[in-house]
């Protein structure tokens, strides 16, 4: 999106035609088109449309705000899912901040979250798009009086008097998603420095970041929504006791440590416990493991097997009925004994997808089962259960992990 195109949009006449957009389908775009340009210029009808479109896209994202909110296709793409935002924004609120410079602040996702906690905002990038788009939404959403937009490099911004600085570098380029920190824009090492420079700082970095490459005096937290991992931060200035958090959403459960060793591995019990993502990423399996009196199946697998059930919010747990060697036939068979035509498939540590099972399996019938595989040594285990509590803000259906 072109900032014209924004201040276009903004006027009268564009604010008309994104309110006409608002419901519109994507299959009558054509005919809508065709009959909004006999009326409105040409362009201003393909910037709506436009924006029409990114709207929609980023409802998964924004909820009830993208309604109101303008976007660029890499601010639909890059920014901060809105439950993220502010649990990050709680936790600024919650160390004492109030004022914060937003540094690569893309379209303002965070920049709005944290001005709802009632910080004021430096929102700083160098896409005069972005800025752009940034500044509408703050207006859109009131908090305008509380949200600076300045479009700048931020290696140029003075962050003097602030209680804290955030930065979400760029991850990826035109030829797609950058892997080496170093690489990021502006790269990790910058955007430590930065976050050393105030009483409070946090950074944005992928999920996937090598645990050695975390600063030993920063706290790493990875979050994850209805059970997806959405991101890491690294955190200074917090006065935390411990190297590694993981944040499951909507609940805000929250699990801290990094320091158990690793728990053993014994026979499989009668409840498996699943931990959660983003537990996984930050080396917390111990930390459940001793939360439910558990070991892991496997040393190099994060399954946690007990003999009892202790409810927990970090992990979903399983009722087992069958432990058996995996055999295809073998578990065909069983579902098909008992009628279990809804069958949830979960596995680590087995090249086979659960689309390619499924379609072995042929389930049919009433009932449901939940089916889990699992490399233990040199073989292959299938289990079969049913969860017993619900997952801690997790996805309904279950996802595959290798």
């Amino acid at each position: 999106m072109e900032t014209e195109n924004l201040q276009a949009l903004l006027t009268p006449e564009g604010q008309s035609l994104l309110a006409e957009l608002r419901e519109y389908s994507p299959g009558d775009e054509l005919a809508l088109a065709t009959r909004l340009r006999r009326d409105h210029p040409a362009g201003l009808v393909s910037a709506a449309l436009a924006q029409a479109r990114l709207r929609q896209r980023a409802q998964a994202k924004f909820g009830e705000d993208a309604a109101l909110m303008y976007f660029t296709p890499n601010g639909v793409e890059q920014s901060t899912r809105r439950s993220v935002a502010e649990w990050r924004a709680r936790r600024f609120a919650a160390l004492g901040v109030r004022r914060l410079a937003d540094l690569c602040c893309g379209i303002g996702g965070d920049a709005i979250a944290l001005a709802r906690a009632g910080i004021a905002v430096l929102a700083v990038d160098r896409d005069p798009a972005a800025c752009a788009a940034a500044a509408a939404n703050a207006a859109a959403l009131g908090v305008a009086e509380l949200v600076e937009v300045r479009c700048a490099d931020v290696a140029d911004v003075d962050v003097t008097g602030y209680d804290a600085v955030f930065t979400d570098p760029g991850r990826r380029t035109s030829k797609g998603r950058v892997f080496d920190p170093e690489a990021y824009s502006p790269p990790l090492s910058w955007a430590v420095g930065a976050a050393r420079r105030t009483p409070v700082g946090a950074l944005k970095i992928a999920p996937g970041i090598p645990h050695e490459l975390v600063p030993e005096d920063a706290e790493a937290e990875w979050v994850s929504d209805h059970g997806d991992v959405k991101e890491a931060v690294l955190w200074f200035g917090t006065g935390a006791d411990h190297r590694h958090r993981a944040t499951l959403l909507p609940l805000g459960a929250t699990l801290t440590g990094g320091d158990l060793p690793d728990p053993a591995a014994g026979p499989v019990g009668r409840y498996l416990y699943e931990p959660d993502g983003a537990v996984i990423r930050a080396h917390l399996v111990a930390e459940v493991a001793r939360e439910v009196g558990g070991r892991l199946i496997d040393p190099m697998i994060a399954y946690v097997t007990a003999d009892h059930l202790v409810p927990t919010a970090h992990a979903h747990a399983y009722e087992l009925t069958d432990v058996l060697p995996f055999n295809v036939k073998r578990l065909k068979a069983l579902l098909r004994e008992r009628g279990a035509g809804t069958v949830v498939i979960k596995k680590r540590g087995l090249a086979m997808t659960p689309e390619e099972l499924r379609r072995k399996l042929k389930p049919e019938g009433p009932n449901s089962a939940t089916v889990i595989l699992s490399r233990v040594g040199d073989g292959h285990l299938m289990m079969i259960g049913r969860p017993v509590t619900a997952p801690a803000g997790g996805p309904d259906q279950a996802q595959a992990q290798t």
